[in-house]
């Protein structure tokens, strides 16, 4: 993406007039460790999060007159990350112009041809959340997710791992009730408002590990469920995440995956327990790599 040179460019440019050193892993020293940068395809909105081994940065105003110059932006963030490691993002970020996030669209595709539907869904999106950075895959992907999850508009669904709810809000418009999990509070938030900002009112989020509260859910509220969407991280679902699914027994389970070891781990689990595999597909969501996401639709063998 031009912008991106473009943004780069300009906070190096800032970096060397005012001094301001890069951050060594080995030393530990040094201030600006990452710039992370996001882009609305649909809206052309974006957003610059300078990661900093500190609390501030010096002459920052003159970072920000060089970055509002830059057409589109829309969102500039300080996070402070202060650790001695080499994870990304700190737990502290403060917006220090326009806007604490983005606004995206994401259109519904036909999963048969992938033409785009009249269907979209608006995001906002703030620089601690996960969105995938494949715009026309990212549509293909949550598509074939919808697809796989079969709703008639009376299910109760839930969708673990489901970030900023960018397959829960697809999928409350199905369905009859969707349940989001995620681990990140930011994300939660983001969810919720998201939810609001597309009018959708039978969405509810909840902030935490999805092993942790979908067993408290089911088990003290009873909460149970039809279908269950799982997209977790590179190691998979955690072994009570699964047990759990199995013991509620939806009748369908959808999993996007972006380990295609770690699925098949977890799919020998699942068919071993009552639920057989029926639909796969892969989205190369990352063109030129080893890397792809896989969705796979799994039903109840006794169902």
């Amino acid at each position: 993406m031009e912008e991106n040179q473009i943004i780069l460019n300009e906070v190096l440019s800032y970096m060397k007039e005012y001094h301001v050193a890069s951050y060594d892993e080995n030393t530990g020293k040094g201030l600006v460790r990452h710039v992370l940068i996001r882009y609305g395809f649909s809206t052309k909105e974006l957003m610059v999060c300078v990661i900093i081994n500190g609390n501030s940065l010096p002459k920052v105003e003159k970072l920000i007159d060089r970055l509002t110059a830059i057409e589109g932006m829309k969102s500039i963030s300080i996070n402070q990350n202060t650790k001695k490691t080499n994870v990304i993002l700190g737990d502290v970020t403060k917006c220090i112009w326009g806007d604490p996030y983005i606004t995206d669209m994401i259109h519904l595709r036909d999963t048969k041809d992938f033409s785009l539907t009249d269907t979209a869904v608006a995001y906002h999106i703030s620089p601690q959340s996960f969105y995938q950075v494949n715009p026309v895959q990212t549509e293909k992907l949550y598509s074939l997710a919808l697809d796989y999850a079969g709703l008639t508009g009376k299910e109760t669904v839930w969708d673990l791992y489901c970030g900023i709810g960018t397959i829960s809000l697809f999928l409350a418009q199905k369905a009859g009730k969707v349940y989001g999990v995620e681990i990140v509070p930011q994300a939660i938030e983001d969810a919720k408002n998201n939810a609001a900002l597309n009018g959708i009112n039978n969405a509810e989020f909840f902030v935490g590990k999805a092993e942790e509260v979908l067993p408290e859910q089911y088990e003290k509220n009873r909460v149970y469920a039809d279908t269950i969407v799982v997209d977790p991280p590179r190691k998979g679902c955690d072994e009570q995440c699964l047990n759990t699914i199995v013991t509620m027994a939806p009748k369908r389970v959808v999993y996007v995956s972006c380990d295609s070891a770690t699925l098949a781990r977890d799919l020998k689990m699942l068919c071993e327990n009552g639920y057989e595999v029926e639909k796969v597909r892969c989205c190369d969501m990352f063109g030129w790599t080893t890397h792809v996401e896989t969705v796979v639709g799994l039903h109840r063998k006794d169902m």
